[in-house]
């Protein structure tokens, strides 16, 4: 066993019946076991809440919360809300890392243990995970992610860096606004290149790519990105199905923003690091992103 590798386990899930037993059995068949797994079936309608039920009456490391079902999917926060729960309902204080992770994944069995040497290896490593692939007709795809990001599916989060950013925000950007804060006060964050998780669903695929480009500019409002970097990621965009309407999204979301005065991240000391950090990038300086 990794030293220093005791680990708990929070996962979100609403209507996952057709992919979580293939999650749980690869937490089943880590070589290194959680002490506690919570997984939070967030108003699920199909049969995933009796799947939980099933497993976690075999396994006494499992423990299932069921929410009332909401009507409907709450984009960014949803999922936050539904993983706090799980957190709150924690009975055992005695952890060094807190994973969350989404309910539709497979990995090796022993992705945890390879993780775990990251961080053992690398003290001021604070967030670390593996690399999501999705299978396109029989072709495994990276999703290609900025250096320091590691996708909100599989986060790893050492023990002082949680306690250090204050936990999650429930918002939309929040699993870029942890990373950020993390490293502006000093961690590092990045995903593990030799370490590859299934993902079944592509990213935003619940909603719709247009509606996730609009969730996109939303985050970037949410998380205090510089007008600057938005108009040219929007740009940049403009060569990327779905074309130019992608790009409108984006700008829609992060305007509407403003317009409507939506809560941002209250932490100016966070929005004037990460604005210096894109108008460095764009000016071809070395950031965290590149």
């Amino acid at each position: 066993m990794v030293q220093g590798s005791e680990y708990v386990i929070i996962t979100p899930a609403r209507d996952e019946e057709e992919h979580i037993e293939k999650t749980i059995e690869s937490i089943a068949y880590q070589t290194i076991r959680p002490s506690k797994w919570i997984i939070v079936n967030d108003g699920s309608t199909d049969r995933t809440g009796e799947i939980l039920d099933r497993h976690a009456a075999q396994f006494q490391w499992i423990s299932v919360i069921h929410r009332q079902n909401r009507g409907f999917r709450k984009s960014g926060g949803g999922v936050v809300e539904a993983f706090y729960e799980g957190y709150q309902s924690l009975r055992s204080d005695n952890w060094e890392f807190i994973v969350k992770l989404d309910a539709d994944l497979s990995f090796s069995s022993d992705y945890f243990e390879k993780c775990f040497e990251y961080f053992s290896r690398e003290p001021g490593l604070g967030i670390g995970g593996g690399e999501i692939y999705h299978n396109f007709g029989g072709m495994l795809k990276r999703e290609a992610t900025p250096k320091f990001h590691v996708r909100g599916a599989t986060k790893i989060y050492r023990r002082a860096c949680w306690e250090a950013i204050g936990g999650l925000l429930a918002a939309p950007g929040w699993d870029t606004i942890d990373e950020l804060k993390a490293n502006m006060l000093g961690w590092k964050t990045y995903s593990f290149g030799d370490l590859r998780l299934l993902h079944y669903r592509l990213t935003g695929s619940a909603e719709g790519r247009v509606r996730d480009c609009v969730k996109h500019g939303v985050a970037a409002y949410v998380s205090g990105y510089h007008p600057a970097f938005i108009a040219a990621s929007c740009l940049r965009r403009l060569i990327h199905n779905p074309y130019v309407i992608g790009s409108l999204a984006i700008g829609y979301g992060y305007v509407n923003g403003y317009v409507t005065n939506r809560p941002r991240v209250n932490d100016p000391d966070l929005i004037h690091y990460v604005r210096e950090q894109q108008l460095r990038r764009l000016c071809g300086q070395e950031t965290i992103w590149k």
